[in-house]
């Protein structure tokens, strides 16, 4: 299926199903959920704590297996993968961009977006001058030999979301990127996610708890009891 304007889905997902023991009992976490997510999209996922959302992004980013159902990604059925295939799938298409940052603290910035792609099976760029691109366009210019204890912490989001498009994937999916920063730097990273959509057409995902965030995006999708219901 494509939309009219010739855009194709880089996530579709068919009944999604995902259960989690839990002692002698089973959460079901995800209860077949069917979703398509156009190129170019940027989409926000909000839910209430438990509904599913980040059981969702682990699958769509190939972080976990689903117990009944296919995921695919950019046209291809990651659902029985192993780990090699989808390490590979990861590197080639998907960035994260996690509440955390996950950063190296003994490398600058410079080298945290460097690192993928030295690790990339198919380099396809001089890994110090994308990871410059990458942090300039992010304005970090003047921060690229800072470690991240040197940085804000919307300084090192956008640093992390400079790692995350190192290998120039056609996914970006992010878990929370807000949560861990105040409103002005909320800010800042949602504009940064705006602008790499708007210049590399990049498909861009946010699972947040806060729904003001999530009417900032193209479109709203409302997980509740591990099903969408809007």
């Amino acid at each position: 299926m494509t939309l009219p304007n010739g855009k194709h889905p880089v996530i579709r997902t068919r009944d999604l199903t995902k259960d989690l023991p839990l002692g002698k009992t089973v959460v079901h976490a995800l209860r077949g959920v069917d979703m398509e997510i156009f190129a170019g999209e940027m989409v926000g996922i909000v839910g209430p704590s438990g509904s599913g959302k980040s059981t969702l992004l682990g699958l769509i980013g190939g972080l976990d297996t689903p117990t009944h159902g296919t995921i695919e990604i950019d046209g291809v059925n990651i659902t029985r993968m192993n780990e090699d295939q989808l390490t590979e799938i990861r590197n080639e298409k998907i960035g994260f961009i996690f509440q955390f940052f996950n950063l190296i603290p003994t490398l600058t910035a410079l080298e945290n977006v460097v690192l993928p792609i030295q690790f990339a099976r198919k380099a396809r760029f001089s890994p110090e001058k994308r990871a410059k691109e990458l942090l300039d366009l992010l304005g970090l210019k003047d921060r690229m030999k800072h470690r991240p204890s040197e940085l804000s912490g919307g300084q090192q989001q956008r640093v992390a979301i400079a790692r995350a498009l190192a290998n120039n994937p056609p996914l970006l999916l992010a878990d929370e990127p807000t949560g861990n920063l105040d409103s002005e730097s909320g800010v800042l990273v949602l504009d940064a996610l705006r602008e790499i959509r708007a210049n590399a057409g990049t498909t861009v995902v946010i699972v947040t708890h806060d729904r003001a965030l999530a009417e900032k995006t193209d479109r709203v999708m409302t997980l509740v009891d591990g099903q969408i219901v809007h």
